[in-house]
């Protein structure tokens, strides 16, 4: 007799939501998971045997429908996680944000999923001066993406408020970590660091590197999605929590630190700045502590240290990192997202 998983990760062949389903199976939950593998890696699923996989697309409903049933609580991290790419392809931004947001909610309901945990955005805040961000605060969002990850948040709540569904958004700054694709023009700025620095190349700063962002370590996000899924209803549902450390560091300081632990020699390239970029960013992460209990795990510095350890230890995308001259050897066991 199949057993039905309880628990659905989307994006699950993606950075964070590979990385919830990784600390899911560890505490041995039943999990199934999907992706289309837009942005998601197959070599991610590596380690994750132990979860019910599909291979599908949500903006189809009836994929979405397949992949709600008899799950009991569902984490939504699929989308497609760019500011630069949203800038080119705002059409495609939606689809996969919006789109399959309101398809997977609709399918929640139809399935009777108990909780939906959302993967807001702090882009939905956009470029208002105030810091820190707190949930309260108007959004004013600056890129086509930071308005499709504002967008979902509403068409959740909505179903709180209309349908009954339970739902908690919370709002991600800056998240980064092993398993963050480096191979990308659109991946994260320190997944784009530790690459090239370990290759001994010269990274590149869009601005004057003073912008500063609330870089948060993966486990801290895993972290908080447990407890949203764990809280009581009454102290979480319906509720937007930012999802950080609440401590901001600038990208001229950040640069600092990796060539510390990458033995780096060298300063990095200033260029222009990106369009839909913000200035600033820090979250208040109270409201997240009263709620739920949240307080970050690993600090900024030791996520760094643990990111880097990573980089060097495993060959990403097709052996493009190099380590003292030499092409980095491929490993074939994947080194646990949690330590």
């Amino acid at each position: 007799m199949t057993v039905l998983a309880r628990f659905l990760v989307t994006g699950a062949a993606g950075f964070i939501g590979r990385s919830i389903v990784a600390e899911l199976l560890r505490r041995g939950e039943t999990v199934r998971g999907i992706d289309n593998f837009l942005t998601g890696k197959r070599e991610n699923l590596v380690g994750l045997e132990g979860m019910e996989f599909l291979e599908g697309d949500l903006t189809d409903p009836f994929v979405c429908m397949r992949a709600c049933a008899g799950v009991e609580i569902a984490f939504h991290e699929a989308a497609l996680a760019s500011v630069p790419r949203s800038v080119e392809d705002p059409v495609g931004t939606n689809r996969n944000c919006v789109d399959v947001t309101v398809n997977l909610l609709e399918a929640a309901r139809g399935a009777r999923v108990r909780r939906v945990v959302y993967a807001g955005s702090s882009s939905a805040y956009g470029d208002t001066p105030t810091l820190p961000k707190h949930e309260a605060m108007p959004e004013h969002p600056l890129s086509p993406y930071g308005v499709a990850k504002l967008a979902g948040e509403h068409y959740v709540r909505s179903f709180t408020r209309v349908y009954g569904l339970e739902t908690v958004v919370l709002r991600y700054f800056n998240v980064f970590g092993p398993y963050q694709d480096p191979a990308s023009y659109y991946s994260g700025v320190l997944a784009v660091f530790c690459r090239k620095m370990l290759a001994g190349e010269q990274p590149t700063i869009f601005g004057d590197g003073e912008q500063s962002r609330d870089f948060t370590y993966i486990d801290n996000v895993v972290h908080a999605n447990l407890l949203a899924a764990e809280a009581p209803a009454e102290r979480v549902s319906g509720q937007v929590l930012n999802t950080a450390t609440g401590i901001r560091n600038t990208l001229n300081d950040t640069f600092r630190i990796l060539r510390e632990l990458t033995g780096y020699i060298g300063d990095p390239e200033y260029t222009q700045a990106r369009a839909g970029d913000i200035r600033d960013s820090q979250a208040d992460i109270s409201r997240a502590a009263e709620l739920m209990g949240y307080v970050p795990l690993v600090d900024f510095r030791e996520g760094l240290r643990r990111t880097v350890e990573w980089y060097r230890e495993t060959e990403i995308a097709e052996g493009i990192f190099k380590l003292h001259g030499q092409r980095a050897r491929r490993v074939t066991s994947v080194v646990p997202a949690l330590a």
